[in-house]
């Protein structure tokens, strides 16, 4: 009975470890492939923790740039994301594509064909089309959702509606918060227009309507200088 026991011993630790190893192996597949490689420029955090180039990022990981910082997140054959400065985006990722979610700043997507991508925001999701590569912006800093697409296709979806973006396109979707760039950008076009510049337009604009006025007047023959107008007959 008992050599019957130690004989039976050393077979099951051989399957144990054979067990462990081909979980163990099979885990470091997985992790390998749900890994991303990060390059940074200037103050970046993963997860709150500080961050350097040549880190490893893994599926829902957020990464966040500090101001005049960047960062690029390699997604192996999937694509990349480009974070700018102020940005902060949770980013998952499978061997099937990329999502993230974009919190704030701006991000730039490039995905390759055959794999999918989207960035999801408080005011919509952008979709890529996975049957081409694609190259596209997302941009919330202004409070709205700014989608620019270099190449390829992508989709704005906010609630029913469906805004295609082609490359050299841009579409928005929600309202841009007072303060912002883009509230100031309209504030400082708008001030360009005061004092001379609005005196010009308003001037230019009164000519054209004077000038449309006479030359309605004069086709009709009934422009009148001060008193009758004496026409003289050809044959006198």
């Amino acid at each position: 009975m008992i050599s019957r026991t130690w004989s039976r011993t050393p077979l099951a630790l051989c399957l144990a470890i054979a067990v462990l190893s081909m979980y163990s192996m099979v885990g470091l597949a997985a992790q390998e492939k749900m890994a991303a490689e990060l390059t940074v420029s200037g103050e970046v955090s993963v997860d709150g923790a500080k961050a350097i180039t040549g880190a490893t990022v893994f599926s829902g990981s957020t990464i966040t740039t500090a101001q005049n910082a960047s960062a690029i997140i390699t997604v192996g054959k999937l694509g990349r994301i480009e974070l700018l400065p102020n940005s902060s985006l949770k980013l998952n990722f499978d061997e099937n594509g990329l999502t993230g979610s974009l919190d704030a700043g701006r991000v730039r997507v490039i995905s390759s064909a055959g794999s999918s991508s989207s960035i999801t925001t408080k005011d919509g999701v952008v979709v890529a089309d996975n049957t081409q590569s694609n190259a596209y912006t997302v941009d919330v800093e202004c409070g709205n959702t700014i989608v620019n697409t270099q190449a390829g296709r992508v989709e704005l979806r906010a609630g029913s509606e469906v805004k295609p973006v082609a490359a050299g396109q841009e579409a928005t979707a929600g309202q841009a918060q007072p303060g912002t760039r883009c509230s100031r950008l309209r504030t400082e076009g708008m001030k360009g227009l005061s004092g001379g510049g609005l005196a010009a337009l308003l001037l230019a604009a009164g000519g054209a309507i004077a000038a449309a006025i006479i030359a309605a007047s004069t086709s009709n023959n009934d422009v009148n200088f001060g008193g009758p107008v004496t026409v003289i007959s050809p044959t006198r």
